[in-house]
């Protein structure tokens, strides 16, 4: 019972403004995920038209990208491709608004470490900054959670 407690209560900083300041780069890092990285290989009403992909389609060249990492992925490059696509799409505008942030957390962090290691690895370092900066905030609301700023504290206070 403890641990389910712990794994829906956010925890929040000593200071109000603390929790305010990572509800900004939670919010800033969850909405540039979903709008611009996750937009682009998955369906949602914000996708650009000129990507003619249908509400939760993955776009095939994110299918094909999927493919190319070999092993399990090369199993079912639909599957691992949506998984990605919705991790950034749905789970980016989860994180944003702070409703389910652990969860979101953890499929952001899966995302983004196949992402560093799988795709973008002998590209450079400046290939890898946008996942890694991902990585480190999806890390930090996976322990933390929403802090006093998101749908998850509103939640569980009305609960309380």
């Amino acid at each position: 019972m403890k641990i389910i407690k712990l794994l829906i209560t956010p925890i929040t900083q000593k200071h109000w403004f603390a929790d305010l300041q990572f509800a900004i780069i939670r919010f800033i890092c969850g909405m540039l995920l979903t709008l611009d990285f996750g937009s682009s290989k998955f369906g949602m009403p914000w996708t650009p038209e000129d990507k003619n992909l249908s509400l939760f389609e993955v776009s095939a060249w994110f299918t094909e990208d999927v493919a190319t990492f070999g092993g399990i992925f090369a199993l079912a490059p639909v599957f691992f491709a949506w998984m990605g696509a919705f991790s950034e799409s749905v789970g980016g505008l989860l994180l944003a608004f702070g409703l389910k942030t652990r969860i979101a957390s953890f499929l952001i962090l899966c995302t983004m470490l196949v992402a560093i290691f799988m795709q973008k690895w002998g590209q450079g370092i400046w290939s890898i900054l946008p996942a890694m900066g991902f990585l480190w905030v999806a890390m930090y609301n996976l322990y933390f959670g929403s802090g006093r700023f998101g749908l998850d504290y509103l939640i569980i206070k009305t609960l309380k």
